[in-house]
């Protein structure tokens, strides 16, 4: 699969967004290259992220909608989502459970509440594809979740939407 694209618009800055990412440690040396990459795309394009971790990829999206319902009572809603995690095939049938749940919870949430969000989870099928994908100087695939989000929440801005 090829990567985002870094050298077009959905690389311009977004100062001031705030974004909320969402990272399961099952599997946790995977996640945290994703979290670096992540993390690291959103401080360079201006936007601050808040962190939230979870136990795995099917907490992602029930964590999302907490924190976006406090936040929102708080008056400080969020941009956009970025979540983080990492499903590997084992021998049962857990795997596509969790890989085709997880996507399915967060393209709902992300569409009913019109919220620019980057799936970040990845769903692979041994660990060594994880690595490649996951870090920051191979795949990084983090950071392209982070700017998918932010392309999402440059749109939103651009036609006058809530962010």
């Amino acid at each position: 699969m090829a990567g985002f694209s870094r050298a077009d618009d959905n690389a311009a800055p977004v100062p001031g967004s705030k974004i909320l990412v969402v990272a399961a440690r099952f599997n946790d040396n995977i996640v945290s290259l994703l979290r670096e990459g992540a993390l690291a795309a959103l401080e360079r394009l201006g936007a601050k992220a808040t962190l939230i971790e979870v136990p795995g990829a099917l907490e992602i999206a029930p964590a999302i909608a907490i924190a976006l319902d406090v936040a929102q009572k708080a008056g400080a809603p969020y941009d956009g989502v970025v979540a983080l995690g990492c499903v590997i095939r084992g021998e049962t049938y857990h795997f596509e459970i969790v890989a085709n749940e997880s996507a399915r919870a967060l393209t709902d949430l992300s569409v009913s509440n019109r919220l620019p969000l980057g799936n970040g989870i990845l769903t692979v099928e041994n660990e060594q594809q994880a690595v490649m994908r996951a870090d920051p100087k191979q795949g990084d695939k983090g950071a392209d979740a982070a700017l998918a989000a932010l392309a999402l929440v440059r749109l939103a801005r651009k036609l006058g939407a809530r962010t």
